[in-house]
Parts: structure tokens; sequence; C-alpha cells
């Protein structure tokens, strides 16, 4: 166990701000990195990253002592609250396609310089993801790319380690299945032929990594 922190986890308990700032500082772009591989959406990545601090820092009692890195509890926090925002998402896009008379409003996000591949590609990833069970997205996100170890991922989701295998072993046969139809179909690959990078725990193939090159930047 780390002694850094140890001692970081007990000032966050105890609710001292400058540790607490640490912390935001140390990981306010995984949480939002995090947030945008999992909903698709810039703004509404910094929504997650923001409501993720702010119930860090409501919930920091429960910090326990002797679980290494805080990471993966923040982690744990934000797929909550992306998946509640991806929920919000379709409901208001349910709502707007029963509008007769619905007014279109232009994207502006399109003409942001350096964005526009981006957005295609984030597209793709977003159409991989969404043929996957959200436990199985969720599995992914976390031990893939945001680089979690088996261990980590189960504490960040409140599952068992074994649990944590078998979702991301069901995660990548599905895609290296969508990776095939693409390849069959002629059309560009949902996943990315690159390895990425290995990480403790973490268990690499070709065939089934949904990690097309996003730009991940706070903006």
């Amino acid at each position: 166990m780390n002694k850094s922190e140890n001692d970081v986890r007990r000032r966050v308990r105890e609710g001292d701000r400058e540790a607490f700032a640490q912390l935001y500082e140390e990981f306010a772009r995984p949480v939002y990195n995090h947030g945008l591989r999992l909903t698709g959406d810039w703004s509404t990545a910094e929504e997650v990253m923001s409501e993720t601090f702010l119930t860090a820092w409501r919930t920091r009692a429960r910090v326990q002592e002797g679980g290494g890195s805080l990471l993966p509890w923040l982690l744990g926090i934000a797929t909550h609250k992306a998946d509640n925002a991806r929920r919000s998402a379709r409901r208001r896009q349910v709502f707007l396609a029963r509008q007769s008379s619905a007014r279109e409003v232009e994207d502006f996000a399109a003409r942001t310089a350096g964005r526009i591949d981006d957005a295609r590609r984030l597209r793709a990833v977003q159409e991989a993801l969404g043929r996957l069970r959200r436990q199985e997205r969720e599995v992914l996100a976390l031990c893939v790319w945001s680089g979690l170890d088996y261990q980590e991922t189960a504490e960040a989701l409140g599952i068992a380690v074994g649990t944590v295998r078998s979702r991301l072993s069901r995660a990548r046969k599905k895609l290296a299945r969508l990776a095939d139809e693409s390849a069959a179909d002629g059309r560009e690959p949902l996943v990315d032929g690159r390895e990425p990078r290995a990480r403790r725990g973490e268990v690499t193939s070709a065939a089934a990594i949904a990690a097309l090159p996003v730009r991940e930047e706070l903006t």
C-alpha cells in the first residue's frame, strides 16, 4: 500500500480542500475522457466530470484507508453519471422526435477547428459501443481505455473480479464480430487495429478494441 495514497485518502475523507483540489488536478482529465467515451459528447462529458467531483466531495466520508489510488472510486461515480446522461439524452431524443414542428438547431460544434474528424470517429466508436450491453460497455471503457486492472474495475463498479473478466470477454467477442461485419461490407472498420497501451491486468486483442483515435482534452 502506497503511504502517500493512504494519506490522500485520509485527507479527502476528512474534508481537506487542498487534498481534494490535488485530486481534481490529477484525475480531472481521466474522468472527463471516461465520460467522453461513454457518452460520445464533449459537453456532456464536461457535465459528467463536474458532477463526478461534486458527488465525490459530498460522499467523501465513504472513502476508506488502504484502498490505493482514488481513481477507481472516481471512475465508478463517473460511470453512473454517464449512464444517467445517456438515458436523459434518449428521453430528449424521443420527445423531440414526437414534435411535429420541431425546429432544427444548427450544430456549431461541427465548425470548431480540429473537431470535425474527431466527431466522425467518435460517432463510429459510439455506433460500436451501442451494440454492447451497458455492463459490457462500462467494463470495456474502464479496463481498456482508462487502464484500470481487474481489481480496480471491480472496485469502481462494485462487482466481482470474475464478473469483470466475463463481461470484458463478451464485449471483445462482440466487437470482433462487428469488425468482421464492417470489413465484409467494405465499410470503415469500427475497431482500431492498434493495441491499446498494455497496463495492469489488461488483456489486449487487436480485433476487439473499439478505440478509434479521438482527441481527448479538456476544453
